[in-house]
């Protein structure tokens, strides 16, 4: 489980994340989801140690996070960027590969075994010898995916994972994060506006407003009556 107590999170004046309260449990797939500058990316940055606290804690199975390892914290919690986060002078194989060995210290051939399993079930092992510049956004992103999965993370975070990408792209990565939910039972926190992805996935909805969480409830309750006028109104503009 992952728990997160009245975590505060500011920069300067201004006050990112306010008295967070979360708990989020193996198994589910929580998405998160408000309007832009609300704080979900800080969020969950604050998970895997990306971002630092203020206030509060965070603890990952019983453990205060601030107290782990960043490489121990990083192989349990995997993490998704919107924007891919590949490493440009790698091939899509080395970018799976070198992790392991380097920051892991996994054998090579065990590492490059492993990131040829992954690349193939996310439909890019024929494209290992090419380099990131070299792929579609939509592929980019399932390399990223691929390498935050082989390490065999049991929290696996998405931070806008689609904003990037096109319509028919879009569709292939919730389709993959789908089957990862669905199939692999994974545990995951999806910052998302992707609501079709949110109401098929989801067994929790967190909305989020300045800095605070407004409203949390299961899908269903959120979609079907969402208590908060802040959240209504964003659904009203988001669900057409």
């Amino acid at each position: 489980m992952i728990q997160l107590n009245n975590v505060s999170k500011s920069y300067g004046d201004v006050q990112v994340l306010s008295n967070i309260n979360l708990a989020i449990k193996e198994g589910e797939v929580v998405v998160v989801c408000g309007p832009s500058g609300s704080g979900k990316s800080t969020l969950i940055k604050t998970i895997n140690g990306l971002e630092s606290i203020n206030n509060g804690t965070i603890f990952l199975e019983k453990m205060d996070t601030r107290h782990m390892e960043p490489v121990s914290l990083h192989k349990t919690v995997g993490m998704v960027f919107q924007d891919f986060g590949l490493f440009a002078n790698m091939t899509v194989l080395e970018n799976l590969v070198a992790p392991q060995v380097h920051v892991h210290h996994a054998d090579r051939e065990d590492a490059v075994l492993k990131a040829k399993v992954q690349l193939a079930a996310v439909g890019m092992r024929d494209h290992a010898d090419k380099y990131p510049a070299q792929l579609s956004g939509g592929q980019q992103q399932r390399v990223a995916i691929a390498r935050a999965l082989v390490t065999e993370p049991d929290y696996l975070l998405f931070d806008e994972p689609t904003s990037a990408l096109d319509p028919e792209s879009v569709q292939d990565i919730l389709d993959i994060m789908t089957d990862l939910a669905t199939n692999k039972k994974m545990t995951l926190v999806v910052v998302t506006h992707e609501m079709s992805f949110a109401k098929k996935v989801a067994h929790r909805v967190v909305f989020m407003a300045d800095g605070k969480i407004v409203e949390e409830a299961k899908t269903e309750d959120f979609f079907a009556n969402p208590k908060s006028a802040r959240a209504q109104q964003f659904l009203s503009k988001i669900i057409r």
